[in-house]
């Protein structure tokens, strides 16, 4: 049975725990919209005729892969983290016209060997857990949500939300600072797109401030835009409420900013023309080299690796760190503003990001390469388990730590 099969869902319960905003049913209803599931059932409902339905018990915390996996893998129930020989059954996906039973089931009233033509399997089982989308690994859990274990679970969805491949200001200075504004957010019902488009406006106010050469204040308004293109991502995953136009909004404004910031810089320094004609070759390679390496970036995705280029070996996981992007281009902008020489500081993203582009082109054919002799790329995070004190410690900075929520397994 194939997805597009696919008829309805069920959520057992009508509420359960509220997580950033949000109670547990509506959650998974939002959860199962994202994931393709358009009809949900309720109470007495009846089934449509043929096709099939996912079952979720509203008490339980799923991650949208074991959601999505469950959609692709009709036949299965699943039974809550740290299973035992009598493993709660938290979830399903049967025949419609199994739904009666294996709602008993999910209810505690029926024993799961009464649905027929079923296999059981744990969230590990049925994911993996390397994160696709989110460049990481982790280990897949279900978690039984309770208003004592509100806390810890919050801190395990936002820690889930977040990449685990990304610069080194993203991946260490933000984290905690973010974690406190989407909360308020959550709280005040602050949808993600109102962050982006703050964020936007942003982008506007630095690039004039820039221009007009106040670079403190270009600067410290250019870090906020930084740290709000955070809030709005963590933000639409935590509360489930990721958009295609807010993701496309969101990934345009950080694709085309970075150049427009460099070329108001170079006009704040120069004092605009015909000053800034002397800083032409400047601009002209770095703005080569970045759309160059956005291009190696994608044929390397879609032609070469089918994995993010930065997700294939460590070395690219660690390189990404430091890639001449938006925010260590900033720590080189900041870093030389703060010394006295902001022309210096535009010459140094150039030099960096010409190089950062030269590496990728050569990753890039080590990569073609490595395909012809090979075979198809994994990512090197695939081959980890998804825990973080079960890997070497040079690994660790990829792998989600789970101590927030190890206690909360059964």
């Amino acid at each position: 049975m194939s997805r597009t099969e696919i008829a309805s869902g069920y959520i057992v319960g009508t509420h359960g725990v509220r997580l950033w905003g949000i109670e547990g049913a509506e959650r998974l209803a939002r959860q199962l919209r994202s994931a393709g599931v358009l009809s949900l059932l309720r109470g007495e409902d009846p089934p449509p005729p043929g096709g099939s339905v996912v079952l979720l018990r509203s008490d339980y915390l799923f991650e949208d892969r074991t959601i999505a996996d469950l959609i692709r893998q009709p036949g299965v129930v699943i039974t809550a983290s740290g299973a035992s020989q009598h493993a709660t059954v938290v979830a399903a996906h049967v025949p419609s016209r199994d739904l009666a039973v294996a709602r008993a089931v999910l209810e505690g009233t029926v024993d799961p060997r009464a649905i027929p033509d079923v296999v059981t399997q744990s969230p590990e089982s049925l994911s993996t857990s390397f994160v696709w989308k989110l460049h990481k690994a982790a280990s897949p859990v279900v978690l039984l949500a309770r208003a004592d274990r509100a806390a810890a679970l919050e801190r395990h969805l936002f820690d889930g939300s977040y990449k685990g491949v990304t610069d080194l200001v993203t991946k260490w200075v933000w984290p905690a600072p973010a974690r406190a504004v989407t909360r308020v957010c959550a709280r005040f019902g602050i949808p993600p797109n109102a962050v982006t488009a703050v964020s936007f406006a942003l982008v506007v106010i630095v690039t004039l401030l820039f221009a007009a050469g106040r670079f403190g204040a270009g600067l410290a308004l250019a870090w906020v835009m930084t740290f709000l293109d955070t809030v709005d991502g963590k933000l639409a995953r935590v509360t489930v409420t990721s958009t295609p136009l807010g993701h496309y909004f969101d990934h345009s404004i950080d694709s085309v900013h970075p150049p427009i910031w460099y070329f108001a810089w170079a006009w704040g320094v120069t004092g605009g023309a015909p000053g800034i004609w002397t800083l032409a070759p400047l601009l002209a390679a770095i703005l080569v080299a970045y759309v160059a390496g956005r291009l190696i970036e994608t044929t390397f995705k879609h032609l070469v690796g089918g994995c993010s280029l930065f997700t294939w070996r460590p070395f690219d996981s660690y390189f990404r760190l430091i890639l001449a992007r938006r925010n260590p281009n900033l720590l080189l902008l900041t870093g030389f503003y703060l010394v006295g020489f902001p022309a210096a500081g535009l010459t140094a993203v150039a030099v960096w990001t010409v190089v950062s582009s030269v590496l990728l082109a050569i990753r890039l054919l080590q990569g073609v390469v490595a395909r012809i002799r090979s075979g198809p790329l994994h990512p090197w995070l695939e081959e980890l388990g998804g825990e973080a004190r079960s890997v070497r410690p040079w690994a660790r900075p990829f792998v989600t730590d789970l101590a927030a929520v190890r206690h909360l397994v059964q």
